[in-house]
Parts: structure tokens; sequence; C-alpha cells
């Protein structure tokens, strides 16, 4: 008989936090479909107040289903198997991430190398370009689209390139965090984790006025303004949203080290938290390079 010891896995109770999860996610979808449609002109819509009901719902959501995770980690309910789980999952997670965002920036590639210039004519298209659109001059960005529908470029100068200072240094104070908790230098940790998360808020606040300064404006850069609004609108907007869900994250690990959380041999949640801030630094240096730069 083999006397082999085997840690019990634990295994919670059913949840009823997916489902809402994915109630709010839909709210979101169709309340942010609706304001943006109308943003532009300015009139009343629905769709803000189911944006924000959408949003209520997430936070009480991942309010709940981080409280119920806490309480049974702290409880000492988690195994080594089970952290072997959570970072499987993360991992995955992140990646499916990579995924969402290389096909936001596949689009903006197949418009730039292929569409745009097929439209101007390159190829075996000069008879497309001949009849329909003689006028189309074939250049990126893309500030007069074929029907007429003339905006403005945003430049990576200013606003741009203030966040990008900001997001690269947020994730060198994430890293020295992590290395203070791993030293269990608790002042340090706390310092560096409050700069974090102001640097993040900061960030958030300026692609606000980056946004507000392309509406507002006299940029008439909107989200239907041709192919180049769609693409940046689309992959600053939803990047937006994750450093947004990122801060959060931030601001949980902050709250749980003012609660004496975390061991330097037990902390995989900051270090989750941490993997996800430093993966949507990188696509900032990607999206700079590619949408605004480029």
């Amino acid at each position: 008989m083999s006397s082999k010891e085997y840690e019990s896995y634990y295994v919670p109770a059913q949840s009823h936090w997916p489902i809402i999860g994915a109630v709010a996610l839909f709210l979101i979808a169709i309340g942010a479909g609706k304001y943006v449609s109308v943003l532009k002109t300015g009139e009343a819509s629905w769709g803000g107040y189911v944006l924000l009901f959408g949003i209520a719902m997430i936070i009480y959501m991942v309010w709940g289903w981080f409280s119920n995770v806490i309480n049974e980690s702290m409880a000492g309910k988690y195994s080594h198997q089970m952290d072997n789980s959570f970072k499987q999952g993360m991992s995955w997670f992140i990646f499916s991430e990579v995924m969402f965002f290389a096909a936001f920036f596949g689009a903006l590639f197949y418009a730039r190398m292929f569409s745009v210039p097929w439209l101007g004519g390159e190829a075996n298209n000069a008879m497309t370009w001949e009849v329909l659109w003689p006028e189309f001059q074939a250049t990126w960005p893309l500030i007069k689209t074929p029907d007429g529908t003339e905006t403005t470029a945003m430049g990576w100068y200013g606003l741009p390139l203030i966040n990008t200072i900001l997001l690269l240094t947020s994730s060198v104070t994430a890293h020295f965090a992590h290395v203070s908790l791993e030293q269990n230098k608790r002042p340090q940790l706390k310092a560096w984790m409050w700069a974090t998360v102001i640097l993040g808020s900061v960030f958030l606040y300026l692609q606000v006025l980056e946004y507000q300064h392309a509406y507002a404006d006299d940029m008439k850069l909107y989200l239907d303004s041709g192919i180049y609004g769609n693409t940046f609108f689309m992959l600053t907007g939803f990047h937006g949203m994750h450093v947004t869900l990122g801060t959060v994250m931030l601001i949980t690990m902050l709250v749980r080290i003012y609660k004496g959380h975390f061991t330097p041999e037990n902390h995989f949640a900051f270090k989750a938290a941490s993997w996800y801030w430093h993966f949507v630094d990188v696509v900032w240096v990607f999206l700079f390079v590619f949408v605004y730069v480029l």
C-alpha cells in the first residue's frame, strides 16, 4: 500500500457571478453603441444610462467575486495545485487578450497595406480608382475618404507622448513594488503602489481629454470618420478600457496591502495584477508606434 499523501483541492460552490458579469457586458455593449452613435450630434439618448448601469453591475460583480476569492484564500482553502490553476488561468486570459488586440492591429495593417492602396489603383485595381474615385489619394492617415468625409489625424506629440511616458514609468514603479513585496519592505511597497495607481489614473484622465479634443474641437475626428477614425477609436478605446480594469486591479491590491495581505512567499494575486499591467503597457507601446507615429 502506498503511503504517499495527496493534498486537497478546494472546489468552490456554484456561483452567480459569471451570469451577472455576462449581463453587465451585454448592457455595456448595447449602451456604449447607442451612446457613441449620438455623441457627435449631442442628442439625448438612453444609451448613457444603460452604459452606466452596466458599468455599475461590473463593479458589483468584480467586488463580490474578488471578495469571495480573497476570503477563501485567507481562510487557507487554496493548495499549491490551486495556485497553479490560478497561474494557468491568468496566463490563458492574457493570451486571449493578446489575440484580441492582434485582431485589431491586423485590421489596421490590412487597411493600410492593402485596402487603401487598392482604392488608389495599385496592383490590378487601376479601373477601380479610375471609374469610381479618380480624385482619391491613397495616403495614411486617410484623412479624406472616397465619399468625401474629411477628418484630422491625431499627432503623436502632446498628450499621446505624455501618456506613453506615464505608462512606461508606471510599469517601472509596478516592478519596484513587486520587488519590495518579495523583500518584505512594506513601506516601499505602499509607496510604489501609490505611484503606479496615480500614474494609471492620470493616463486615463489625459485619454479623456484627448477624446474631448478629437470630438469637441475642430479636428472632426469621430468614430465614423472613415477607416482611420474606426481603427483609432477601436484600438485606443479598448486599450483605455483595459487600463481602467488594470487600475481597478491595482487599487484592489493596494487595499489588500493596507489590510496586511500578501507575504513574500504567497502573493499570486499581486503578481497577476502586475502581469496584466505590464501587458497593457506593452500594448500601448505598439499602439503608440503604429497608430500615432507611423
